[in-house]
């Protein structure tokens, strides 16, 4: 088995272990709980997706809750992560196969040596999910008990930095929707997580390089995650501003307008909260909830989706042909020709495969037909393969074939375009390999 394989494996024994356990362990649920749902619950959570047959916070028990909550972390930062990180931790090397798991897991910056890698990701990871959840708890020990405000808060705040969606409340957080504190915490923890390590890692130096009154170089990677980030909140923002300014944000004052409509750009990326009912929303801002989803998270990073570093080379890739130049550049770097190939293949695989997905997942049909249309399979579909965890409301009425399409996609969607960048950057084997003559063939 390759590094890749084993990649996957560790993600598909732990979803194993996350649904065996909810089903079989007494206590974890209240009512009843069928094998393909626990199943469901167990992959939305491991792969931090969010998608959900069952509500959360009033069908699990606080038992099965934690379960959840632990899958989420488990899935956040990676089985294999947490296995290095006990080997290191007894003086165990690494071996030259799990090195190359984590190198497909996450984006590793070259002057970190492993063992001081993985122990700053689970530092970052503990230090934000600490005090995200030490911020909601204060903010919200006037409206629940302690003991419940507190269990909310680290719910939340772990689900949120992992880019799970999944919530103790029923309604996620439209209760919520006037409290423009609480959402713009979430949305902080949710932009963090997604940035990716590698990005967290410069962003500290840099901090560190301030204190010391020195000079600091961001890569070109954390440069082009950074800009990305910004332009897909900034025009997401403006988006919903102006498609539902009359709509479904009309309802609310105008700071909360914008609150939510900031809200609203920052889960779309992966994160899976919603403080608006999306199946309420005009069919235009539901496809700009699409685009956001397709472009997704960052490399290294606990969201999924194309990555917004794919979605910069291949627009940087596209602008250099429109001006005539034969390679990519930006803050006066060129993008290796490699680079563009890989992104554009990532890209037609998973335009590809989610096309696929949506013909099938319509094609397997819902249990209430009336209230489906493309545009739902499509939103699931998108939300499903991106580990968003945004729904139209046809998650639960899926039927037992739609949700096993589902689960296969919520995989796929975390580990595949991972693995597919482990395929696309193999070295080409040209010892024995012959070429046929050229000939030009006509495009565009």
């Amino acid at each position: 088995m390759n590094a890749s394989q084993l990649f996957v494996l560790s993600f598909v024994a732990i979803i194993l272990f996350g649904a065996i356990g909810l089903k079989v362990i007494p206590g974890m649920y209240r009512g009843q709980l069928t094998g393909i749902d626990a199943l469901f619950t167990a992959t939305s959570a491991v792969c931090v997706t969010g998608l959900i047959v069952v509500d959360t916070g009033a069908f699990f028990t606080p038992a099965g809750q934690f379960w959840v909550l632990m899958l989420i972390q488990l899935g956040g930062i990676g089985m294999m992560t947490f296995t290095s990180l006990i080997l290191i931790s007894i003086g165990q090397r690494l071996s030259l196969r799990q090195e190359s798991i984590l190198m497909n897991f996450a984006l590793v910056n070259q002057r970190v040596e492993f063992g001081a890698l993985l122990r700053r990701v689970l530092a970052f990871t503990a230090a934000i999910e600490v005090g995200g959840a030490l911020f909601l708890f204060l903010r919200w020990s006037s409206k629940f008990p302690l003991p419940e405000a507190l269990w909310h808060a680290v719910f939340q705040a772990v689900s949120a930095f992992c880019n799970a969606g999944f919530s103790t409340f029923s309604d996620s957080v439209m209760g919520f929707q006037g409290d423009a504190v609480s959402l713009l915490a979430l949305a902080a923890l949710i932009v963090l997580g997604g940035l990716g390590f590698g990005t967290l890692l410069d962003i500290s130096g840099w901090f560190r390089s301030i204190a010391d009154r020195g000079f600091y170089r961001f890569t070109l990677h954390s440069r082009l995650v950074l800009l990305v980030t910004a332009a897909l909140l900034g025009l997401g923002f403006v988006g919903y501003l102006i498609l539902e300014w009359n709509g479904e944000l009309g309802t609310l004052q105008p700071i909360d307008r914008f609150s939510n409509a900031m809200f609203m750009s920052v889960t779309a990326r992966t994160a899976g909260f919603n403080s608006i009912d999306y199946a309420k929303l005009s069919d235009s801002a539901n496809f700009l909830t699409i685009l956001l989803m397709a472009a997704g998270g960052s490399p290294g990073s606990m969201a999924g989706g194309l990555k917004t570093t794919t979605v910069a080379v291949i627009g940087l890739a596209a602008w250099s042909r429109l001006r005539g130049r034969s390679t990519a550049s930006i803050f006066g770097r060129t993008i290796p020709d490699e680079i563009i190939r890989r992104a554009l293949g990532l890209f037609v695989l998973t335009f590809g495969l989610t096309t696929l997905w949506i013909f099938l997942l319509g094609a397997a049909g819902s249990t209430r037909p009336g209230n489906t249309n493309f545009l739902h399979y499509m939103f699931e579909v998108v939300s499903a393969f991106n580990t968003v965890g945004l729904s139209l409301g046809v998650t639960p009425n899926l039927t037992g074939t739609g949700k096993l399409l589902v689960i296969l996609m919520m995989l796929v969607g975390r580990v595949g375009p991972l693995t597919i960048s482990a395929a696309l950057a193999l070295p080409l084997q040209e010892a024995h390999a012959f070429r046929f003559s050229r000939e030009e063939v006509s495009i565009g």
